[in-house]
């Protein structure tokens, strides 16, 4: 979108350059409806409601959840200005989720936020949100640092000379730690699996995508395989802590260059299971723990040796993950751990930042309000977008 002053679209008249800047964000791209308010880049609050009616159903009902973002929006903005001790008259600009997402629950999002700037006379923020998931990272205090200086038997200089970077002795695991562009992202939920070349707030690229399932799906599917309730992932990560993670092995697909592949993962896993409960009605329930356990593994070296290819193709030092998928307990271990191998600098966002949420939304918000990318009143969501 073209830079423009704040206002200069839809309506607003802007702020003085020495008063903060206060972004009230939206976020309404499934089935969390959720509202942050960040005043200069940091989080005041961050206010999620989810929407437990889809569980019976096995997955979100695009119709349920539209409805149910239509009753909580406005419960949800006033509680996050109320955790804030923020009045609407200390708003700066309206932060929303334009795409991509279910095209209904957007639409309750963004035709929110286009009325509340139109009647408060605010520059309006159209944000990607996967592009968001990304810039989670950046919030302050949110990242879960691992850095060049905790590779075990290592000093930072010596980690630093392993990995070929320049020694950081500003990074701890202090709550300003945050990633030095350009770093690289694996973004991972339930609809997308990417890796992104991060050259600043506003200049990213996708340098590698699935071809078909996204890695959430992947667990999701596995999990329904395994009688297990949806949302299932989480529950694969519950049991497989309890598991074996090498007693099955489960093929990974050699797929070129930088993109992934987890249809062919989820066949094997269906064929394996047909042919183990052929023999054994039980089989599932006797080995649930090692099941699950080997499922995850294949999973995240699916993922993680991508990230390891991408990472050493273009020298990026700092490496982040993002999304749904990066609370995965699973992930989480075997990232930090590639990290300390490796030399590199790793950064995951708190739990309450991985899934979908509002405060993601405000940060890059945030960012669009300092480079003036401002969106129109005339704005639509949209189901699917390009970066």
């Amino acid at each position: 979108m073209e830079k423009m002053k704040a206002g200069e679209r839809s309506g607003g008249a802007g702020r003085p350059g020495d008063e903060p800047i206060t972004i009230l964000a939206i976020e309404s791209s499934c089935d969390e409806t959720s509202c942050a308010i960040c005043r200069d880049g940091v989080i005041l609050s961050n206010i999620i409601a989810g929407q437990a009616i889809h569980e019976q159903y096995g997955g979100v009902v695009p119709e349920l959840a539209s409805r149910a973002h239509m009753q909580n929006i406005v419960p949800v903005v006033e509680a996050a200005l109320k955790k804030a001790d923020c009045g609407l008259d200390t708003v700066t600009a309206i932060a929303f989720t334009q795409s991509p997402g279910l095209i209904g629950s957007l639409l309750v999002g963004s035709q929110f936020a286009k009325s509340l700037a139109q009647a408060l006379g605010l520059p309006l923020l159209a944000v990607h949100h996967m592009q968001a998931h990304v810039l989670a990272n950046l919030i302050p205090g949110a990242a879960d640092v691992a850095p060049l200086a905790a590779v075990v038997g290592q000093s930072g200089a010596e980690a630093a000379e392993r990995s070929g970077a320049a020694p950081r002795p500003g990074v701890s695991a202090g709550v300003e730690a945050r990633p030095e562009f350009p770093f690289l992202c694996l973004t991972v939920s339930g609809g997308h699996t990417q890796i992104v070349l991060c050259q600043s707030p506003l200049e990213m690229k996708v340098i590698g995508e699935t071809l078909d399932d996204a890695a959430g799906e992947a667990f999701d599917k596995s999990a329904k395989l395994l009688g297990l309730p949806y949302p299932g992932g989480p529950l694969i990560d519950k049991y497989a802590r309890e598991g074996n993670a090498t007693r099955f092995l489960f093929p990974e697909p050699q797929i070129p260059g930088l993109n992934f592949s987890f249809s062919g993962l989820k066949t094997a896993i269906l064929y394996f299971l047909q042919d183990q409960t052929a023999k054994d009605a039980g089989f599932i329930a006797d080995n649930l723990a090692d099941i699950c356990a080997s499922v995850q593994g294949r999973i995240v070296s699916i993922l993680l040796n991508k990230l390891k290819k991408a990472a050493k193709q273009t020298g990026a030092k700092d490496l982040c993950i993002a999304g749904g998928v990066s609370a995965n307990s699973g992930l989480r271990t075997a990232f930090r751990e590639m990290g300390v191998r490796e030399g590199w600098n790793t950064f995951i966002p708190s739990f309450e930042y991985c899934t979908d949420n509002a405060a993601m939304i405000a940060i890059t918000g945030y960012y669009k309000y300092l480079e003036g990318d401002f969106a129109p009143l005339t704005v639509s969501a949209s189901a699917r977008a390009e970066w």
